[in-house]
């Protein structure tokens, strides 16, 4: 025979159990539904959410790489963040001496776009930032 307290546990362990799986099976079906795009929460979207540069990087950043005029992407390509780099932009990674103190700028890549720099999350092929010359230039 069962006593009381082993059959409160079982009851207690079932509906627990039961509605922690429930709870996990509703999580993981939302971001199917409408509005998945918004909640885009994977390790890319957090990557290319997180590059902050300070004025003093950007000017870094882009004092090295302006250097190189062979890095240019067509005319045609209008950069603005967020959006989406076609497939025949060709990309290149950050000198070591731009992204110097900045590991976390060393995932992104770059192109250059009418005298400024666009650096582009290569995972997504997404526009995570613009950098334009500094105001001394």
């Amino acid at each position: 025979m069962i006593s009381r307290s082993s059959l409160s546990l079982l009851v207690a362990s079932a509906l627990f159990g039961g509605a922690g799986a429930f709870g996990a099976n509703a999580q993981t079906t939302t971001p199917s539904g409408p509005g998945a795009a918004a909640n885009d929460t994977g390790l890319g979207g957090a990557i290319d959410q997180k590059l902050i540069l300070s004025p003093a990087q950007r000017t870094a950043i882009y004092d090295q790489v302006s250097k190189d005029k062979s890095k240019v992407a067509p005319k045609d390509f209008s950069p603005v963040i967020g959006a989406d780099v076609p497939p025949m932009i060709e990309l290149y990674s950050l000198p070591d001496e731009a992204v110097a103190g900045i590991p976390a700028a060393k995932l992104y890549k770059y192109t250059m776009v009418e005298n400024k720099v666009v650096l582009v999350d290569p995972t997504k092929m997404r526009v995570v930032d613009v950098i334009g010359p500094p105001p001394s230039h």
